[in-house]
Order: structure tokens, then C-alpha cells, then sequence
């Protein structure tokens, strides 16, 4: 429900703040007092482009803003697919700066104008003798017939399915791609891979063998080596043991006298234990030294392959080389787990799928066995608005496939003269028939579930007498079920009003500014007097107004 309209520095308007209380409120005044500026401000507050030419003052900043109560619109699911806070109050501000620079805010926060267009068709419906946001929309014309079918919480549980559906399509289509872009590269990381767990990859593994291909290259040295050293040591009559062991029994001999010479005695018993012990290590050491020829050949191999491979990844150490090999596994598993992934949200998809067309048969079954009703419904409402000519039909198509309304392609069909061909309502229908067509859908489908604002822009064109009492009676009868602002010229229908405001100019400054007030009692059947004579109103269009709002309940 439209509860506030503030205006500033938009047209003929100054500024402006108008309480919109519910019901039905009509909006009266002389032609070219402002009534239109009304609906064009509120326009750019729902989304529409800014004009600078709209502005009263060219210096100044125009604003419009239009607070909204939402308790009774479900409007969740939006508020989460456009990632906004949710609110069931909320505030559409639009700001036009000097240089022509807008802005939009929705509850004090910026956003996107598209979000705010896509939004405003959920808050507000404006009807115009030139403009139908609604009628010819297949989703409206759908959603009529859900209405009248009771059909609306399977839609409901229709959409949730297939905004399930939609997102897990969209799912596979990304991972499909993921997949057929690793499918490319898979042999080459493959290879990569392979090449890398080939060789001994480990810390240190590139110093240990280049110290095993030293000792290989120079084996036959270090035996040489090794074997004279512990001879040196441990061999032949002149060797170093043997000359310890005159230097310990000299010593010995000494250690009585003096503490000193046992701390002698002590080292070099330590020395001649450790050349034994070394002597002995190196002939352990000299015996496991092979001159092999082969295995000198085949560790050089693995260092030339070690060093192909730093050099190929451009790294510095095998560390970085495990690394890099850990880094191609995790990809090879990735892509074995994307297969999985995708077997696994193909078979979800296929369950959705038949989730979401189980559903579409119950809904387009519910909603064809509602077709003629509706058509009768209809038929008859324009029947009473004295279009007795007139003839509504809804041509349906079953879609091969369930798309975003489910399996139904729907058209509502309209003649509004006889020997005139049905045909869409754009082509065939003026904008006063157009008017009173929209009038008895919304009047019928405000009877089944909650609706958005609607505004009727002159209805009442091209019409008279008894039809505009009935348009007023409908339009009021509306206002029961739903918020309806209804701006006219009628009598009928201004006297049908909850709610009468009343759009009028004055010459303020040498500029004339528009204003809006709300009417009660007495200046309310004075207005509506005026509205039933030329000129100054008489006593009798005095009465025989106050007879018509005396008659508004009725």
C-alpha cells in the first residue's frame, strides 16, 4: 500500500507530501492543475528515466519519495535474489541533482534502477488511457487465472521448483565448461605428473646423489685412500697404534708422581682407542666403496632428469619441485571429482526436472478447467458497463518443455464491437475499453488474493451517467480488498471515494505552483458540486451531490 507521496521541485510542484490513508482515494481537480505531475512523480520514484526539463527550479535538487507498507505482498523471494535487506516497510527515494545526475535509494540504501523498475511492478500497478503495465503481460494474464483456480500456492511451489531447476542448470552448465577446459589440459598434466613421480622426489635427494656420483666417479681412489690410511694406522711394524702404545707404558710409569701426567696417560689412551675405532671404520667404509659402472651411469641419469626438471619449472630445489608436483595432483583430482560432481548434479536435475513438470501438468490442468469461468465472469462485468458487445476470450497453448510460468502459453483475446475479430488486446482494444476491461479483471482478481496498489488515470473516459456510477461502485468495492487511487472527472466516481483530494494551481511569485489537499464534509460536496454544473455550483448540484455521497456505501 502507497502510503506517502512527498514531491520537491518537480514541475509545477514546489513541494508536496500527500498521506495516502487506503481504500479509495480519488484525486480530482480542473485539467491542467497538476493531477498528471502526480503520476509522473511517482513514476520516477518507481523507476523511471529522469528528464531535466522536469525540474521547477534548474538550480535545485528534485526529489520523490513513496513509502510503501508491503505486510500483505510476499516479497521475500525478491529481496533475497537481489541480495537487498528485507523490509515489509519500505521507502523509494529518487534524486535528480542540478547537473542531471540521479540517484535511487531503497530504504536509504543505493540501488540499481533496474532493481528498483523490477520492484515497483510488484508495489504499484498505473493504468492509463495510454499505458497498461499489467493487462497485456502474459505473467498477469497467468496469474488471473491462478487466482481463479486456486491454483496460486502451487504456482508457488511451481516456481520454487523451477528457480531450483534454473539454478542447478546453471550449476552443471558452469562445471560442464570447467570440465571440457580440463579436458584440454588433463593429458598434458597427466604427462606432467607422471614425468615428476618417475624420480625420487624427497628433500636433499639431489645432494645425496651427487655425493654418491662423487664417491662412484672416484671409487677406486677412495679404496686406495682408505685402506693406506688404515694401514697407517693399524698395519705393518711402524704404525700409529704401536707408537701409542710406547708413549702409554712411558706414561704409566709416571702417573704416581703427579696428577698431571695421569690426565697425559688418560688422553692419550682416549687417542690411541679412537685410532683404533677410526682405523677399523675405514676399513668398513673401504669395503662398501664399488667401483660399479652401471650404477655410476644410472645415478648420473637421475640427476640429469632432476636438473631437466628444475630447469623445466623453472625452480631452484626439489622442495619447489614437490611442491609443484602436489600442486598438478590436486588438479588431476579436481577433475576426477568434477566428473563425480556433475554425474551426481545431473542425476538432481533429472529429479527437479520431473519434480517441476509433475507439478506443471497439476497447474495447467488446474487452470484450463478454469478457462470458461473466467471468459463468463468477465463477459458478464462488461456486460453491466454497458459493453454488451464485447467478448473475452483466453487462447491457450501447452509449451513443449516447463518454462518460468510452468507448461501454459497463455493470451486473453478481446472484441469489443460486433463483427469485430478477437484478437490481443494491444491491437484491438482503445484505451477506455482497454480501461474497463482492466477494471473488471483486477475488480474480479482482487476478490481472491492480495494485489498491489492499483491507479486508474481518468477510467472514466468516454463514459457516463449509470456506467460511471457502476465504475465508481466497482472502484469502491475494489477499495474493500485493496489500496485503489482512482484520479477522474466524474461526479460518480469522485463521490465513491474513502478518501477525496483535490489537485489545484495558484500564481505564487510570478510562477504558478501546483498543490493537493484532502477534502472533507462541506468542501468536499462543494467540489463535487462543481463537478456536476458549469460555472458556480447551484443549490441543486449542491443537493444532488450530497445524495451522491450519501450513496457511496451502496
Amino acid at each position: 500500500m502507497l502510503k506517502r507521496l512527498y514531491i520537491s521541485n518537480f514541475a509545477l510542484i514546489s513541494e508536496m507530501d500527500v498521506a495516502f490513508p487506503g481504500k479509495l482515494t480519488v484525486i480530482t481537480g480542473e485539467t491542467g492543475a497538476g493531477k498528471s505531475i502526480f503520476l509522473e512523480a511517482l513514476a520516477l520514484a518507481l523507476g523511471k528515466r529522469a528528464d531535466l526539463l522536469a525540474l521547477k527550479n534548474a538550480a535545485k535538487k528534485c526529489v520523490v519519495e513513496a513509502e510503501f507498507e508491503t505486510s500483505d505482498l510476499d516479497l521475500l523471494s525478491f529481496f533475497e535474489e537481489n541480495d537487498l535487506e528485507f523490509s515489509t516497510g519500505i521507502t523509494l527515494r529518487r534524486e535528480i541533482s542540478a547537473d542531471g545526475k540521479s540517484r535511487s535509494f531503497l530504504n536509504d540504501s543505493l540501488v540499481n534502477l533496474n532493481v528498483l523498475k523490477l520492484l515497483s511492478e510488484k508495489l504499484i500497478d498505473i493504468h492509463s488511457q495510454h499505458e497498461t503495465l499489467l493487462l497485456n503481460q502474459s505473467d498477469f494474464q497467468l496469474e488471473v487465472m491462478d487466482a481463479f483456480a486456486g491454483s496460486l500456492d502451487l504456482f508457488k511451489d511451481y516456481k520454487h521448483e523451477y528457480t531450483k531447476l534454473s539454478k542447478l542448470n546453471a550449476e552443471l552448465k558452469n562445471l560442464t565448461e570447467q570440465e571440457i577446459a580440463a579436458r584440454k589440459e588433463l593429458d598434458y598434466y597427466k604427462f606432467l605428473f607422471e614425468e615428476l613421480e618417475q624420480v625420487d622426489l624427497q628433500a636433499g635427494i639431489i645432494k645425496q646423489l651427487e655425493e654418491e656420483c662423487a664417491t662412484l666417479e672416484n671409487a677406486e681412489t677412495i679404496k686406495t685412500n682408505l685402506l693406506n690410511a688404515a694401514y697407517a694406522i693399524n698395519g705393518g711394524e711402524q704404525n700409529l697404534l704401536g707408537s701409542l702404545n710406547q708413549v702409554k707404558q712411558l706414561l704409566n710409569g709416571l702417573t704416581k708422581y703427579n696428577k698431571r701426567y695421569q690426565e697425559f696417560f688418560e688422553r692419550v689412551n682416549s687417542t690411541h682407542i679412537e685410532l683404533k675405532e677410526i682405523a677399523s671404520e675405514m676399513e668398513d667404509a673401504e669395503s662398501l666403496v664399488d667401483v660399479d659402472k652401471s650404477r655410476q651411469e644410472e645415478v648420473n641419469e637421475k640427476l640429469d632428469k632432476l636438473n631437466r626438471l628444475l630447469k623445466k619449472h623453472n625452480v631452484s630445489n626439489e622442495e619447489e619441485l614437490v611442491k609443484i608436483k602436489e600442486e598438478i595432483e590436486e588438479k588431476l583430482v579436481r577433475f576426477t571429482s568434477l566428473e563425480t560432481t556433475i554425474g551426481l548434479l545431473s542425476k538432481q536435475i533429472e529429479r527437479c526436472k520431473n519434480t517441476c513438470l509433475k507439478l506443471a501438468k497439476q497447474l495447467s490442468d488446474k487452470r484450463q478447467k478454469t478457462m470458461a469461468a473466467i471468459e463468463k465472469e468477465v463477459k458478464e462485468m462488461l456486460l453491466d458497463l454497458s459493453m454488451e458487445n464485447a467478448v473475452f476470450k483466453i487462447a491457450h497453448k501447452t509449451l513443449p518443455e516447463p518454462g518460468p510460468n510452468g507448461l501454459d502459453e497463455v493470451s486473453f483475446l478481446f472484441s469489443a464491437n460486433k463483427g469485430q475479430e478477437l484478437s490481443a488486446l494491444q491491437k484491438v482494444a482503445s484505451g477506455g475499453e482497454l480501461s474497463r476491461l482492466m477494471l473488471s479483471i483486477k475488480s474480479l482478481l482482487a476478490k481472491r488474493k492480495k494485489l498491489p496498489t492499483i491507479i486508474f488515470d481518468e477510467i472514466d473516459t468516454g463514459v457516463s451517467g449509470d456506467v460511471a456510477d457502476k465504475i465508481g461502485n466497482i472502484l469502491a468495492l475494489m477499495g474493500n480488498h485493496m489500496q485503489v487511487i482512482t484520479i477522474t472527472h466524474l461526479p460518480q466516481i469522485a463521490s465513491k471515494g474513502a478518501h477525496h483530494l483535490f489537485v489545484y494551481k495558484n500564481d505564487e511569485a510570478e510562477k504558478t505552483v501546483s498543490h493537493i489537499k484532502e477534502l472533507h464534509n462541506d468542501d468536499r460536496v462543494t467540489e463535487i458540486a462543481k463537478m456536476l454544473s458549469t460555472g458556480k455550483p447551484t443549490q441543486s448540484a449542491l443537493v444532488n451531490a450530497k445524495e451522491l455521497l450519501s450513496m457511496k456505501s451502496l
